[in-house]
């Protein structure tokens, strides 16, 4: 795992997403070699990067021009920038145009949520996995709610990652953001 201090950041683009969180992302995907992930909402590239040294081909989307320079500086940071093509757009154009994916990841919906998981549905391959990260509670009803119609059978995980910091008189637990992690798979 790549560690979170290692990140290139900026003020005007979120993440990267948490290196505990990432963990359980990689985890629930079981991504393999042979996978094609897309990462929708990619930020600084936190997932991109974890992904693209595990699966065969990343394609991360942002419409925020800022996330994917930051993005690409962290896989070039990394050395991992062979598998992953980077698009600028909004998450539901960009999926238009990629088809036969094993695992979408959406981290960033861009309030077009329900669509953007109508049209991940219509490209996941028949053994396809969805992950979405959700801090707002809308977000998670909203997730939930469409995983369902859409049939699948939708996990929820609530994660609080907390970490201690030695005081002279004790230690002191220090929480991250809590997010929710949603796992699907088409059946």
């Amino acid at each position: 795992m790549l560690e979170d201090k290692d990140f290139i950041k900026s003020c005007d683009v979120p993440g990267p997403t948490k290196e505990a969180i990432r963990a359980i992302i990689i985890y629930k995907s079981g991504v393999t070699s042979d996978d094609k992930v897309v990462d929708c909402g990619c930020g600084t590239g936190g997932i991109t990067c974890e992904f693209s040294q595990r699966a065969r081909e990343v394609i991360a989307i942002d419409t925020n021009p800022e996330a994917i320079e930051m993005t690409s500086k962290n896989l070039e940071k990394f050395g991992l920038k062979d598998n992953v093509t980077l698009i600028n757009d909004n998450g539901a154009n960009a999926l238009k145009d990629i088809d036969d994916v094993d695992i979408a990841i959406v981290g960033g919906s861009g309030r077009e949520l329900e669509n953007i998981l109508d049209i991940v549905h219509e490209k996941l391959n028949s053994k396809g996995r969805i992950i979405i990260t959700a801090i707002l509670v809308d977000t998670k009803v909203e997730a939930i709610n469409k995983l369902k119609d859409l049939g699948y059978n939708p996990k929820i995980m609530e994660v609080n990652v907390s970490n201690g910091r030695v005081l002279d008189r004790g230690i002191m637990m220090i929480s991250e953001n809590p997010i929710a992690i949603i796992t699907a798979k088409k059946r």
